[in-house]
């Protein structure tokens, strides 16, 4: 293999007494819920930081799990604030780190060189995957590794780009690998090979299936729909579903994206499922309840829906809260994609483009955590008659730029009574113990 993967740091590591993990994105469910208790009410004026650590650019957010943090970052000396929709190439290296998840301490570090010819090009998007004593990481240009959780070895390690003819994506590779038994299933492209399943130990290939112009950005969800499972997938010219144990397609619905942009993953409910995509480009998909069918009821709602861009759009008691790609905060009905409400808050006084507030529900309350592109972090209360804000602190600042203003697009992970967040500079862990 062309890339050769070195190990900077190893230092030693005290067990921990510990809460709940986060080992991947969106917490141990993959449900943007975050469990704990004995949790702050009130957010204080100056947040509690614990500790700091140095990282370098990128948009991927921290694992946390066994004691550790893990998050990518991309080291280069070239200016990587471009324009959207632009392509440069930039050279420099991506790497993924292991933090002592008490003390902030570095554990273990592990880089390849890494040309990016992608927008946005501050670091990877995906965030690593923990899971039984091992570590995967997806870079924005393909390169998937398996490292041993303790140590950072490196099990294994691929280019998607190289094993599948393919390259990346505009905006890179941003979807989120996902395990199911001994598979991990990888969102590649290529012919044939939209998604593929490998092995999780090995990283041979188990199956592939589909075929896309571009591969896109959404994650591969499992449903329990037409007395079975379902592996639901999305490209720029379909949904469609395979059976996870064998990749073999069950059923495609045609779908019109703008720029190769379904990047949230599918919302079940019911019988249904919802995909909002990049410029009103939004999809509802009637599922067969005792067989994999599928047909489409309505699509590309002028007025309603959630066109979905950085943040993953909640469902809570049939109705759905995200954030709208022209930065507003919005309720929404299913099975019909009526709009509630909407309104700029907690973000800012006005909508913003691609406005960013990632949003974590407090247990089964209607309370959620929401973390904006500002840096702050808002304890506030969604439900069907609007949005009210609880709380508010700011954490971290914003380091990176996109629409001609400070960003930080990273989703923050939630363990052990504590937060973790990272921009381009530091990751930061934040007491949130009551």
């Amino acid at each position: 293999m062309r890339r050769i993967w070195v190990c900077v740091a190893v230092l030693g590591c005290a067990a921990v007494a510990r809460g709940d993990d986060w080992p991947q994105w969106m917490g141990p469910k993959r449900d943007n819920v975050w469990r704990e208790t004995g949790l702050v009410d009130e957010l204080p004026k100056e947040p509690k930081i614990l500790w700091r650590a140095p990282v370098a650019g990128g948009y991927s957010g921290p694992a946390v799990a066994g004691g550790k943090v893990y998050v990518t970052d991309y080291v280069t000396s070239d200016n990587v604030k471009i324009d959207n929709f632009d392509r440069k190439e930039f050279t420099g290296v991506e790497r993924i780190h292991c933090f002592d998840e008490k003390t902030g301490k570095k554990i273990w570090s592990e880089e390849h060189p890494e040309k990016y010819a992608i927008s946005y090009p501050a670091g990877p998007r995906s965030t690593p995957l923990v899971h039984a004593g091992k570590v995967y990481a997806q870079g924005a240009e393909g390169v998937l590794a398996c490292f041993d959780a303790a140590s950072g070895q490196v099990l294994w390690h691929k280019s998607l780009k190289d094993t599948y003819n393919t390259k990346a994506a505009l905006w890179g590779y941003a979807s989120q690998p996902l395990i199911d038994g001994e598979k991990l299933i990888v969102i590649a492209g290529g012919e044939g090979s939209h998604c593929v399943a490998l092995n999780k130990d090995t990283g041979e290939e188990i199956w592939r299936t589909g075929t896309a112009k571009e591969q896109g950005y959404s994650p591969p969800v499992i449903i329990e729909q037409g007395g079975g499972r379902q592996l639901v997938l999305c490209t720029p010219e379909s949904i469609y579903a395979v059976d996870p144990e064998t990749g073999k397609q069950l059923w495609l619905q045609e779908y019109e994206g703008s720029n190769g942009s379904i990047i949230m993953t599918p919302i079940h409910h019911g019988n249904h499922l919802y995909i909002g995509g990049w410029d009103k480009k939004s999809i509802l998909i009637e599922l067969g309840a005792d067989k994999p069918t599928a047909k489409t009821l309505w699509r590309d709602k002028d007025e309603g829906a959630i066109s979905a861009v950085n943040v993953q759009p909640f469902l809570m008691n049939g109705n759905v809260y995200g954030v709208d790609q022209g930065g507003e905060l919005r309720c929404i009905d299913l099975p019909d994609g009526k709009i509630r409400w909407t309104t700029p808050q907690p973000l800012a006084a006005r909508k913003v483009p691609s406005g960013t507030v990632f949003l974590v529900r407090s247990g089964d309350t209607d309370k959620f955590w929401m973390f904006a592109e500002t840096g702050d972090l808002i304890i506030g209360q969604l439900t069907p008659e609007g949005f009210k804000e609880l709380s508010r602190t700011h954490i971290i600042n914003a380091t990176n730029t996109a629409f001609g203003r400070d960003v930080v697009w990273c989703a923050p992970a939630f363990a052990n009574k504590r937060m973790y967040v990272r921009n381009d500079k530091e990751l930061i862990c934040v007491d949130l113990a009551k």
